[in-house]
C-alpha cells in the first residue's frame, strides 16, 4: 500500500495551498491555528496523518508568526507519526543573511535551516533562493525550484524579443539574469551598485548597451523596490532604454515599495504568488503570475519518487 499524500498549510498563504490541492486533486488537511490572548500560537492537526507523506506549505515572510507556524506544524506532524514530512517554503525568509559579513552578526539563514530541520522536516522544497549556496545549510534533502518557466512564458508572449534586453540589478543576480536572457534570446547588461546601509542602494557603474531597447530588470525579490526603481531611472535617463519592466519571483513589497514603483519609469512589475499579495489598488502596474502548478507538480514527483530536475529541461 502506497503512502497517503497529505497537504497542510499554515496561515502564511492559504490561497496558494488551495490551488496546489486543486491541481493534485486532494483535499487540504484540516488544521486549527489560533492565538491565545497574549499572542502565543496553538496548532492542532485535526485529521489522522499517521504513516502519511505530509507536505506543509508555508512561506516564511514577516511577521515572525509565519516561521513559528511552520515550526509548530512540523513538530505536530512529527509527533503525529507522519512517515515523511516535507517543508514546502515558497519564499525562504532570512535568506539575505547568509554569511558573516560584519563582526558580531548571526548567520541567520543557517539558523533558520537548523530550526526547520530540528522541528521535524525530512525534506525541504523552496523556490528561487536569494543565494543558492543556502542549500548547503540544510542537512536534509532540498529541492530548489525556479520560477523562470512561468516568468519566461509571460515575456515570450508579451514582448518583442528582437529588441529585448535583460538587466541584472546587481552582481549577485547576474547568474539568474544570464540564464533568463539566454532563454529569451536577449542581451544581458549589469548594474554595479553599492549598498551603504540595509535597504538602500546606489548605482555606481553600468555594463552593457540598452539604447532603444525594451528592458526587463530581473531579480529574485522586490523588497522596498529601491534597487529596482534606481535601476529603472538609470536605464531611462542615462542609458536610453525605450521601456523598462521589472520582474521578480518574491513580492515582499514592504515600506515605500508601492509608492516608489508608482513614481518610477516602470511599465509592468511581474511577480509570482510565492507570497500573498492583494494590494493591486495601490499599484496597478503589478501583474501576479501563478506558480501553484509548478509547486504542485514538484510535490507530486516527490511523492511518487520521480525526478524534479526534469521539470526544467
Amino acid at each position: 500500500m502506497g503512502r497517503r499524500l497529505r497537504v497542510l498549510s499554515g496561515r502564511g498563504h492559504e490561497d496558494l495551498a488551495v490551488r496546489i490541492c486543486k491541481y493534485l486533486d486532494v483535499s487540504l488537511t484540516d488544521v486549527d491555528i489560533h492565538a491565545f490572548s497574549d499572542g502565543e500560537l496553538r496548532v492542532k492537526i485535526q485529521e489522522n496523518i499517521r504513516g502519511a507523506d505530509v507536505f506543509i506549505i508555508q512561506p516564511t515572510q514577516p511577521p515572525a508568526e509565519n516561521l513559528l507556524e511552520l515550526l509548530l506544524l512540523l513538530d505536530a506532524a512529527r509527533r503525529s507519526s507522519a512517515q515523511r514530512i516535507t517543508a514546502v517554503v515558497p519564499y525562504f525568509g532570512y535568506a539575505r543573511q547568509d554569511r558573516k559579513d560584519q563582526p558580531r552578526v548571526p548567520i541567520s539563514a543557517k539558523l533558520m535551516a537548523n530550526l526547520i530541520t530540528t522541528s521535524g522536516a525530512d525534506r525541504m522544497l523552496t523556490m528561487d533562493l536569494h543565494a543558492a549556496q543556502i542549500q548547503g545549510f540544510f542537512d536534509i534533502p532540498m529541492d530548489h525550484l525556479y520560477a523562470a518557466p512561468v516568468l519566461l512564458e509571460h515575456f515570450m508572449h508579451a514582448r518583442d524579443l528582437d529588441r529585448l534586453a535583460v538587466v541584472a540589478p546587481d552582481v549577485g543576480s547576474v547568474k539568474m539574469a544570464r540564464a533568463f536572457a539566454k532563454q529569451l534570446g536577449a542581451t544581458l547588461s549589469i548594474i554595479d551598485k553599492r549598498r551603504p546601509r540595509p535597504n538602500q542602494a546606489e548605482v555606481v557603474n553600468f555594463i552593457g548597451d540598452v539604447r532603444d531597447r525594451d528592458v526587463v530588470i530581473f531579480d529574485d525579490m522586490i523588497d522596498t523596490a529601491g534597487t529596482m526603481c534606481d535601476a529603472a531611472k538609470e536605464l531611462v535617463a542615462n542609458q536610453g532604454a525605450k521601456r523598462v519592466d521589472v520582474c521578480a519571483t518574491h513580492p515582499l513589497l514592504s515600506g515605500p515599495a508601492l509608492d516608489r514603483l508608482n513614481e518610477a519609469p516602470v511599465g509592468e512589475v511581474v511577480v509570482t504568488n510565492t507570497i500573498h499579495f492583494d494590494r493591486h489598488d495601490e499599484c496597478a502596474k503589478i501583474e501576479v503570475l501563478d506558480i501553484s502548478q509548478l509547486l504542485a507538480e514538484a510535490i507530486k514527483r516527490i511523492h511518487l519518487e520521480q525526478s524534479i530536475s526534469s521539470l526544467f529541461l
